[in-house]
């Protein structure tokens, strides 16, 4: 069965009332002689824009990140995100190394130079190893919105349903060579910044702008863009960031999720438009059921973050889909979420494949393997550079 996640043929009927929807990607670079991290992303951007992209640098000298234009469907979004991975990695390749999506490097050191700019050297400065431990990579999932209060609004409807999300897309278990025994290394990395993780309830968007302000003063923060929450209202554009999640290994794995997202937040503009009320769910319940998501991924047991109980995968995501039924079958988008979810409940997220895999063939193999999956194969069956495809 296909993990594929496609609208179908009724989807163009609505999706003018559907919400925007935008996707960012971070990338490890990979030497594909050695398999370590290769640290010349500013060559590689620069090589980018040559070829049409706009590549952004990422705090980490060994990482590059792409952002789609803002997109009205997902057909629209999977096209833009085949095109931008096919030309990260052609840009990659002349000079030398290879993209690679996974949530945290698989092999190298702890600790990676700096990228050469401004704001990333004085967060660098200003954080230390924090900083240089950061060579890990998301994906994060812009929704658009009317306008910031909305989008505070609509974060606390969304937060309960972040640890799902995590389990979801955890992609990053081996770690340095080493099996982390964790679904998502690169969430307890992340976690610890000191704004990072399940975002508090706010009841206005000036309550928000309070409490950033305030950790802007303190000094934990070097400015509001720094308010790494797993959802927040976008700092710079009218939407909602979604930023829990792992990159994905595979386009069609990035595709589920952005649709998932748009889904959730659609559902959550409803419920604000009708006075309903989001779940109170405390962040001391959301902070554990993160952590259990984390380490169980998928395919263990996780944590309801409403009743703190635990609950298994498969009902987890059978409510979700109840609560996104309505803004899925608006968009014609039902059948394919659902079958997509049936199916990564049996063969688990880019970890558990991560997990399979060196269990059958050494680190180097597993790397390079790793890479093929990111790229967009093309004809079916063959990698993307014309070979046939690895045993997956």
């Amino acid at each position: 069965m296909s993990a594929t996640c496609s609208t179908g043929s009724t989807a163009g009927r609505y999706e003018s009332n559907a919400p925007t929807v935008g996707v960012e990607e971070e990338f490890i670079l990979v030497d594909p002689t050695s398999w370590l991290p290769s640290t010349d992303n500013a060559a590689v951007a620069e090589t980018a824009s040559t070829l049409g992209l706009d590549l952004q640098l990422e705090l980490s000298c060994c990482q590059v990140e792409t952002n789609s234009p803002v997109c009205r469907s997902v057909d629209e979004l999977r096209t833009h995100l085949i095109d931008m991975r096919r030309l990260a990695g052609k840009a990659a390749e002349l000079n030398g190394c290879r993209l690679l999506a996974v949530g945290a490097p698989l092999s190298g050191p702890s600790r990676f130079a700096i990228s050469d700019s401004p704001r990333y050297r004085q967060m660098g400065q200003h954080f230390g190893a924090l900083a240089a431990e950061q060579s890990i990579c998301g994906c994060h999932i812009h929704v658009g919105v009317a306008d910031q209060a909305a989008a505070v609004q609509v974060c606390n409807h969304v937060r309960i349903w972040l640890p799902a999300l995590l389990a979801l897309s955890a992609n990053s278990r081996i770690h340095q060579g080493v099996d982390t025994e964790f679904s998502s290394w690169r969430a307890v990395q992340w976690s610890r910044w000191p704004v990072a993780g399940p975002p508090p309830y706010f009841e206005t968007a000036e309550d928000f702008d309070t409490a950033v302000a305030m950790m802007v003063d303190c000094g934990v923060m070097l400015d509001k863009r720094m308010a790494y929450w797993d959802i927040r209202p976008s700092c710079h554009l009218p939407t909602v960031e979604i930023r829990v999640c792992d990159v994905q290994p595979t386009v069609d794995d990035a595709v589920l999720l952005a649709t998932l997202v748009r889904a959730l937040v659609a559902t959550a503009l409803r419920a604000v438009d009708k006075g309903v009320p989001a779940p109170r769910a405390s962040l001391e319940s959301l902070r554990i059921a993160t952590w259990v998501s984390a380490k169980e991924g998928i395919l263990g047991t996780l944590i309801d973050p409403v009743t703190a109980q635990r609950i298994s995968a498969t009902e987890l995501f059978r409510r979700l889909l109840i609560h996104l039924r309505d803004s899925l079958d608006e968009t014609g988008e039902y059948a394919s979420v659902e079958s997509a979810l049936r199916h990564k409940l049996v063969t688990g997220s880019g970890s558990d494949w991560q997990h399979r895999t060196l269990r059958q063939v050494c680190l180097r193999e597993l790397i390079a393997r790793a890479v093929r999956r990111t790229l967009p194969t093309a004809p079916a069956g063959m990698d993307a550079h014309g070979g046939p495809t690895p045993d997956q």
